[in-house]
């Protein structure tokens, strides 16, 4: 049987409310390629298509766990989006890596 969210989330606690909205918050700071492209709302063909390559290329693109820089800066900016590479020092200072970025 479906439930509509919307009445779900109406019975939760303020506090489970927030956990959940804090899940989320949390889900959307680390995604994969493809989830990346999905939440643009674009399909494998569109964003080949404006890439100029083939859907089979990007699919291969979204599989691998190792590809050069310029090739994700290339996808994320076909998103709409800009790429920045940001280092985790170990005592906890985050440092934005200015090599890579493009400067049109």
């Amino acid at each position: 049987m479906a439930r509509n969210f919307n009445a779900l989330r109406s019975r939760m606690s303020a506090e489970r409310r927030a956990k959940n909205e804090l899940g989320v918050r949390e889900d959307l700071t680390e995604m994969l390629l493809k989830e990346v492209r999905l939440l643009a709302g674009l399909t494998q063909d569109q964003l080949a298509d404006s890439m100029g390559i083939t859907q089979s290329a990007l699919s291969r693109l979204e599989g691998q766990d190792d590809m050069y820089v310029s090739t994700l800066q290339r996808i994320v900016e076909s998103l709409g989006g800009r790429l920045e590479i940001v280092a985790e020092m170990p005592n906890g200072q985050r440092v934005s890596v200015s090599q890579f970025r493009r400067t049109a």
